[in-house]
């Protein structure tokens, strides 16, 4: 999607709003919320985030009412590639595109039995090991070349300024903006400054951790039928097939890693990429990637409402974050069935939803992301990875912190810590003087 494309997907998206959500909602706001400090909404707060005031002056929560962040479109960069990295069988890091994959169309009627292979031919990455957001590090210490601003505003401490505010995962980013329409799943957010930049990393809350370690064996082979989707729909060479007779590997994954800006927040995120268009004469990434789901088949008006409701809320954002312009969905019967399959173009999305009574909106989704940022870079104001602000909501409740020195929350490996800490051109000059 080019940019003017891009810029033009919601009439004055890229305009600042000029009311503030906290003080409109201090009348109506449930509870005592009226008493809490609050931020200013699109409050360029860059310029005193170093400031050394007391914490009297922080803002104590954030409101994720809906009604608040019904104002302009918050600007929103077309997100820009800056590379990719692979995870292997084993999970390991490799800094290249051997991951990635291309899209094969399937017929319109395709009947991929999705249930094939879940008893034989599925490795299924242990979901109790907890990554958090260390892929992503490896790739920055790989490609700090990429990133590093000379003299920036961290020159003078001991790391090097990456240029950007926030570090984290696509999926992070997806929950903050469906949070205003979300009312099953809170979740725990954690964010550190190294160098003048945030990390987020979410930390599994109670709830998740029941229901993961609870999932029927029903909910456990239908978690395996979209990866099954992928396989059918996806092969390993630009023009090959695809081989529906191989193993599903879920540690196996290619992900991009692309910067963009939203609002006043420069943000540097990365996201698992399904596959991409084989078509050599594509557009460049991320405009030719491909996201790919399951979901049950559509036979009443009610279940296409519902898909309109909730499902299409999380593709869109999942999707609209890294700019990625296609999501194509196999939908199936009860038996794992795939009976049919249709495109959903990201950018057209909002209109398909428009027209349902009390349903989701972008721009609401993408401010309180917007504002939550904000709310972020006010609190966590201590630059020490020992330091670790965890950002906390469950539904139908305010966004709230607490702030945990050297403690269980603490995210950033002392590998990481020590390598930013050295310049590369220190290393470089060090290596030229090695015997």
């Amino acid at each position: 999607m080019d940019h003017q494309r891009y810029k033009h997907h919601y009439s004055n998206q890229y305009s600042h709003g000029h009311h503030s959500a906290y003080k409109r909602g201090r009348e109506d706001a449930l509870g005592g919320l009226a008493q809490h400090k609050r931020l200013r909404p699109n409050h360029d707060i860059s310029s005193d985030v170093s400031t050394n005031s007391g914490p009297s002056s922080l803002p104590q929560s954030l409101s994720a009412r809906r009604q608040l962040y019904e104002r302009d479109f918050p600007v929103y960069k077309q997100p820009v590639e800056v590379g990719c990295f692979s995870l292997d069988s084993e999970r390991r890091f490799f800094n290249d595109a051997r991951q990635l994959r291309y899209y094969v169309e399937p017929e319109r009627t395709p009947n991929f039995n999705l249930r094939d292979g879940y008893r034989d031919r599925y490795v299924k990455r242990d979901d109790s090991v907890k990554e958090g957001i260390d892929h992503i590090l490896r790739w920055i210490l790989a490609n700090r070349s990429k990133l590093e601003q000379p003299g920036g505003a961290a020159a003078s401490s001991l790391t090097c300024d990456l240029g950007v505010d926030f570090i984290t995962w696509r999926g992070h980013l997806t929950k903050l903006l469906t949070t205003p329409y979300e009312t099953q799943e809170g979740w725990l957010l954690a964010v550190t400054r190294l160098g003048g930049t945030l990390y987020m990393s979410e930390v599994e809350t109670e709830a998740a951790r029941r229901n993961r370690e609870t999932r029927t064996e029903r909910h456990e082979e239908m978690m395996y039928w979209g990866y099954k989707f992928e396989q059918y729909t996806c092969a390993a060479e630009p023009h090959g097939h695809p081989d529906a007779e191989g193993v599903v590997n879920t540690n196996e994954a290619f992900c991009t890693v692309v910067r963009t800006r939203l609002a006043g927040h420069r943000l540097l995120f990365s996201g698992e990429v399904d596959c991409r268009e084989a078509d050599p004469r594509a557009q460049p990434a991320p405009a030719c990637y491909v996201e790919l789901k399951t979901s049950a088949e559509i036979c009443t008006p009610k279940q296409r409402c519902n898909l309109h409701r909730y499902k299409l809320l999380k593709w869109w954002a999942q999707s609209f974050l890294p700019g990625v312009p296609r999501v194509i969905a196999g939908f199936r019967d009860n038996d794992g069935i795939v009976v049919s399959v249709e495109t959903f173009h990201t950018s057209k999305i909002p209109q398909l939803i428009k027209n349902e009574y009390n349903c989701w909106k972008p721009t609401v989704c993408m401010n309180f992301c917007s504002d939550f940022l904000s709310f972020a870079r006010s609190v966590a104001r201590e630059d020490n990875p020992r330091v670790v602000y965890l950002f906390s909501w469950e539904p139908h409740r305010d966004v709230t912190y607490s702030v945990h020195r050297d403690s269980q929350y603490s995210f950033l490996p002392e590998w990481y810590v020590r390598e930013m800490a050295h310049s590369p051109s220190d290393e470089l000059q060090s290596s030229h003087l090695a015997p």
